[in-house]
């Protein structure tokens, strides 16, 4: 049985949204029969986010205030979120209204039913983003599946509601940069799916421009997978294994007279370009996996709190 619910939600200059936000999100609270409250992460927003959160906070105590000092990114803000939450359940959501609060009374009832530990949303359509993000983000979901060494569920975002024990366990995982969708489904449980129509922004512009989403890709990719060294080392025995064959079949066609080695200049520079590449781009995700050991052992923390507000 569930006696209470937290809601977290990370904010980055969203100034224009949260009032619309907190006005549906408390409508939504006040009809469940369980007790709430509201955890809202400033990730070092350079509007007035944290003037509007804190005066907020002022009128409701049940809403309380993390804010960094300065903008450690949405992963980091969600991970402060799970670490300062105490409840039964938590509800992972952004504050820019794509995500319709008033689905959390549903999700707790399919998390009922089902017997589950987690209920994560897939979108069935997502309105208001362009033919190219609609695309791209599809293709990051099925490629980072492809390289996962575990199903992660497709066209799923942050968006879901978990239960104290994978609260318990993802806030054991110390890794800097964490891709919580991967990282929860690895915890384990039993996962269900919720099916829904995401919504466009309220206002404001997107968080996740296309430089970001690429960043976020693949250190998500190289944080949750050790399979691109394999493809990198597969590569590097497929590539020993052709100059090999073409050694053999160079020495054969000087034997045999079907071949002239001496007169193949343009062969010779496309195989020494295509080696190199090849070992570039091995070197390449070798140093990507060298540069995260090197962040994981400075051991600096993930984030940095600089004030919070109604915690006890």
């Amino acid at each position: 049985m569930y006696n209470n619910l937290c809601i977290i939600v990370p904010c980055y200059n969203e100034e224009k949204v949260i009032p619309e936000f907190y006005k549906r999100i408390k409508k939504v609270l006040e009809k469940l029969s369980i007790s709430s409250e509201i955890i809202f992460i400033n990730d070092g927003s350079s509007d007035h986010t944290e003037t509007i959160l804190n005066a907020i906070a002022e009128e409701d105590n049940s809403v309380k205030i993390i804010s960094f000092s300065r903008n450690f990114g949405h992963q980091n803000a969600v991970t402060a979120g799970l670490n300062n939450c105490n409840t039964d359940l938590a509800v992972i959501i952004d504050v820019d209204l794509q995500d319709p609060p008033e689905l959390i009374p549903d999700m707790i009832k399919t998390l009922k039913e089902n017997e589950a530990n987690m209920v994560y949303c897939i979108r069935k359509k997502r309105k208001g983003e362009s033919y190219f993000k609609k695309k791209s983000a599809k293709l990051f979901y099925r490629f980072l599946n492809m390289f996962s060494e575990i199903k992660l569920p497709v066209d799923s975002g942050d968006f879901r509601i978990i239960d104290r024990n994978i609260i318990t366990e993802f806030n054991r995982l110390h890794e800097k940069k964490k891709y919580i969708r991967g990282l929860v489904s690895w915890v384990g449980y039993k996962h269900v799916p919720f099916y829904y129509e995401r919504e466009p922004r309220l206002a404001g512009e997107t968080k996740y421009p296309l430089s970001k989403m690429v960043k976020f890709a693949t250190s998500s990719m190289l944080y949750f997978s050790t399979k691109p060294l394999r493809i990198a080392t597969m590569l590097g025995f497929l590539s020993v294994i052709f100059a090999l064959g073409l050694t053999a079949w160079s020495i054969m066609g000087k034997i045999f007279g079907y071949t002239h080695a001496d007169t193949g200049w343009t062969s010779l520079f496309v195989l020494i370009t295509f080696f190199g590449g090849i070992q570039l781009i091995t070197i390449g995700i070798i140093g990507a996996y060298v540069g995260n050991l090197f962040e994981e052992i400075k051991n600096r923390p993930e984030y940095i709190i600089k004030d919070k507000k109604n915690f006890d």
